[in-house]
């Protein structure tokens, strides 16, 4: 009897933990957790023993982490960002991703994405015409839609969710600011980043025109997004931009940099393309249209859905049982 097994250690208040958590709970077919313990994105995670998991089972993670001595393990690769990673960081993610990673997905002859970005880098990367690379999508919370409450403000102002590393170009906005001197920033970062987001603020000035939020829950996140002017993502890679979704799937448009294919795939015309990922005039002269003549967009119908999504998944793990062994 084939068994699939899943390694469930994504769940959290993550991207890739969201993603996991409204994943697992649709997957059709019947699954028993690995039950494993510590980080699946360890390097030495890849070589752990997996005592219950037989030969001819199949193993499932919503995450990049490859656990080599599964004989067949379906991935989730949400983006290859880590590859573009400065200095130290690429060579130790290039030698995880060129080994156990690759290893893994050569292996199953499948792998999950969430994008049509990422699912052309995927299969650039893995250089296997044999592997099958299924852009699985990706969906939104319910609690982002138009209706419901909207967050009170005596100023106007835009929404940035994300972190600070430096590929999510937060940066930019603060820079851009100064020239809007009525406009407020609302920005929901991890807590561990609070006190070092307060001193590049206060390197500018800002310390009264930008308000740190963190551990904000789904219903909170939407009325922050419907009290906005805009939100903005100036990312210069993402896999996805879950954020750029939630917003246009409340009615706000969305500033991002033209060229984040996988921001510019979800947003399309709902929002402002910005040619320069770098350029706070150029940025503060977007927010100012934003800011002075507020509008709401249509969000896309039926296209990003966590039961659609789940259903591709489903089906692609039925397949690997059925032919597993």
């Amino acid at each position: 009897m084939t068994t699939l097994y899943v390694d469930d250690r994504y769940r959290g208040a993550h991207g890739i933990g969201r993603y996991a958590r409204e994943v697992l709970a649709r997957l059709r077919p019947h699954w028993q957790s690995l039950d494993l313990d510590g980080s699946p994105h360890s390097p030495l995670d890849a070589f752990r023993a997996l005592p219950t998991v037989g030969r001819n089972d199949v193993v499932y993670s919503p995450g990049y982490g490859a656990l080599v001595r599964a004989p067949r393990q379906i991935l989730t690769i949400h983006d290859l960002i880590q590859l573009r990673s400065p200095g130290l960081h690429r060579v130790k993610f290039a030698a995880y991703y060129a080994g156990p990673v690759r290893s893994a997905v050569r292996k199953a002859g499948l792998v999950l994405t969430v994008s049509q970005t990422s699912q052309r880098e995927i299969r650039e990367w893995v250089r296997d015409d044999s592997v099958r690379v299924v852009n699985a999508g990706n969906g939104c919370s319910a609690a982002f839609r138009m209706q419901g409450p909207v967050e009170e403000a005596t100023d106007p102002y835009v929404v940035f969710v994300g972190n600070l590393r430096r590929h999510k170009n937060l940066d930019v906005v603060l820079r851009a600011l100064p020239y809007l001197p009525d406009v407020r920033l609302r920005a929901v970062i991890p807590e561990r980043e609070r006190e070092a987001a307060q001193a590049q603020a206060a390197a500018l000035s800002l310390v009264d025109r930008v308000e740190w939020l963190h551990d904000v829950d789904d219903e909170h996140l939407a009325a922050l997004y419907r009290g906005a002017a805009a939100t903005v993502m100036p990312s210069t890679l993402e896999g996805f931009g879950l954020p750029a979704l939630e917003s246009i799937a409340c009615g706000v448009p969305v500033l991002f940099w033209q060229g984040c294919d996988a921001v510019a795939e979800i947003v399309g015309t709902r929002g402002w393309s910005l040619a320069s990922a770098q350029d706070a005039a150029e940025w503060a002269a977007a927010l100012t249209e934003a800011v002075a003549a507020p509008r709401r967009v249509e969000p896309p119908a039926g296209v990003h859905d966590w039961d659609r999504t789940a259903d591709i998944i489903s089906s692609a793990l039925e397949q690997a049982l059925t032919t597993a062994g």
